[in-house]
């Protein structure tokens, strides 16, 4: 393997290029101490969106200045890279938002439901990543 990918910092402010290396689902040198090193040498967990990650041939969209990594990766992982920083067209976003809105469209039934099967209301929060005070309210009614 050679570096076929980066790993990089995103500054503060900055518009959101490459992927999140949380959005590409694990890679095997994710895992190295070079890797682990490095993210904790700039103190960020690898979840952050601001660690990012480009294929070699997009360096030149990293920010001048941020700091970076060359990574190796598999034959599969860079297609998943490659995926990941393809820009999404416009139809397949709205498809996504409505898909996200058909799943949270009747929440409140769906909570309804966990607490009457005896989930308490702080677990349904958590596994929901609801706002703890509404599912709270709909606890009360």
């Amino acid at each position: 393997m050679a570096d076929d990918a980066y790993l990089f910092l995103l500054p503060d402010n900055h518009p959101r290029i490459g992927a999140a290396l949380a959005a590409v689902g694990s890679l095997e040198c994710a895992e190295t101490p070079a890797v682990r090193g490095w993210l904790s040498a700039h103190g960020v967990p690898a979840s952050s969106e601001r660690i990012r990650i480009l294929p070699a041939d997009s360096e030149i969209l990293i920010p001048e200045g941020a700091e970076r990594l060359p990574i190796p990766l598999s034959e599969q992982e860079q297609l998943r890279i490659h995926e990941q920083c393809a820009p999404h067209s416009v139809t397949e976003m709205e498809r996504e938002l409505l898909t996200f809105r058909e799943t949270t469209e009747h929440w409140e039934a769906l909570v309804h439901r966990a607490l009457t099967a005896g989930i308490p209301a702080p677990r349904i929060a958590e596994l929901t990543g609801l706002d703890p005070q509404e599912v709270g309210r709909l606890a009360q009614s």
